[in-house]
């Protein structure tokens, strides 16, 4: 991965970045709201509650994210506060740490 910073920099590549972020906000929590509709079927409930659990946990990082773009935070590892890449951002868009810290948050 190289470590191109100029994206993270660009306002208009932020502002695309945080489109998609809330066009998927927005889509986990039309999920959410169809995974927390009672079907009826217990055989179903274990399935359905991992599901839950895996759409609040991305709607989570989503929102963090969100809210990191809104406080001028995003972009900057969590941890060493080094800017992380543009092209990690753009695979992993709620991404806090740059790939070192990462691997080492585990």
């Amino acid at each position: 991965m190289s470590t191109d910073l100029r994206g993270t920099l660009d306002p208009q590549w932020r502002a695309r970045l945080r489109d998609t972020l809330s066009t998927e906000f927005e889509s986990q929590t039309a999920r959410l709201t169809e995974l927390t509709a009672d079907t009826g079927d217990p055989g179903e409930a274990h399935t359905r509650a991992a599901l839950i659990a895996a759409t609040r946990q991305s709607l989570a990082q989503i929102g963090d994210a969100l809210r990191r773009i809104a406080d001028g935070g995003y972009g900057t590892c969590e941890r060493c506060a080094v800017p992380i890449p543009a092209e990690r951002l753009e695979a992993v868009p709620h991404a806090r740490f740059c790939v070192p810290c990462q691997q080492k948050h585990g």
